[in-house]
């Protein structure tokens, strides 16, 4: 199903991006300073745009391919508690795992595997930001 979804994303920035040339063009057309800066501001923010989309599809597709290869492995970590009723891990459980797997994941700084782990595991408690951080790492790591 996430699949799907990356395929609509990109079919709708490819649109996105076509009708923002449009644009562009028709703007310089029109030939006022106005409509001019509209058209450079179009055809430089269009591009950065699928940039941007472009790295979240990499981070996307390397964290998806690292996952299915450490589950095929038996090596996601399992919740160890009750989760709440949106998937997370309870806040007074959350802390200790995440100590626990950060440890393992400074003992073995090259061992993409913990890192990915800790990124599970941190993602499931809510810190979103931590774990996708530690989940480039882990992508970083399987690379070398």
């Amino acid at each position: 199903m996430s699949r799907i979804g990356v395929g609509l994303m990109a079919a709708s920035l490819l649109v996105y991006l076509a009708v923002s040339v449009w644009l562009a063009i028709m703007f310089f057309a029109v030939g006022t300073g106005v409509s001019i800066g509209m058209g450079i501001a179009l055809l430089v923010l269009a591009p950065f745009g699928a940039w941007a989309l472009g790295r979240e599809m990499q981070f996307g597709f390397a964290a998806d391919r690292l996952g299915r290869t450490l589950d095929a492995e038996g090596g996601m970590p399992e919740a160890e508690t009750e989760l709440t009723p949106s998937g997370r891990l309870r806040a007074e459980d959350a802390a200790p795992m995440i100590a626990r797997y950060e440890a393992e994941a400074d003992a073995a700084p090259d061992d993409w595997r913990a890192r990915y782990r800790l990124g599970v595991v941190q993602d499931a408690s809510g810190h979103r930001k931590d774990a996708r951080a530690s989940i480039r790492s882990a992508i970083r790591l399987a690379r070398r």
